[in-house]
């Protein structure tokens, strides 16, 4: 079974450093765009970062200069470094990928992780 898996989430106080991690298991023969994602209740989850098979990246203008997405192929992995960080940040963070996992199929299908949580609070 396909599945992603994050960790690296926690409290902070605001102005540290947190660095989620997000990999793969099971059978995936290769991965398209992957991405972070954040909710807070009552609020719609919004893109925070992405980066596609060629490394490029985008980053929401809430994050862009504090946040930083990486990526390793070999590893089915995903992470995000967040810095600098503010109350707002507050939220489950959820990682997501387009996985390719049956054989000889061309066709790449939407996974997500379970989310993790990151509070920042003094």
């Amino acid at each position: 079974q396909v599945q992603l898996v994050e960790s690296g989430g926690g409290l902070v106080q605001p102005g540290g450093s947190l660095r989620l991690s997000c990999e793969g298991s099971g059978t995936i023969f290769s991965i398209n765009t992957m991405g972070w994602y954040r909710q807070t209740p009552g609020k719609q989850r919004e893109l925070v970062a992405v980066i596609t098979s060629d490394l490029t990246t985008k980053y929401a203008d809430s994050v862009q200069g504090r946040f930083t997405i990486s990526r390793d192929n070999a590893k089915d992995a995903v992470y995000l470094q967040m810095n600098s960080l503010k109350p707002e940040d507050t939220a489950v963070y959820y990682c997501r990928a387009d996985l390719r996992v049956v054989a000889g199929s061309p066709r790449y299908d939407d996974y997500w992780g379970q989310g993790t949580q990151v509070t920042v609070s003094s």
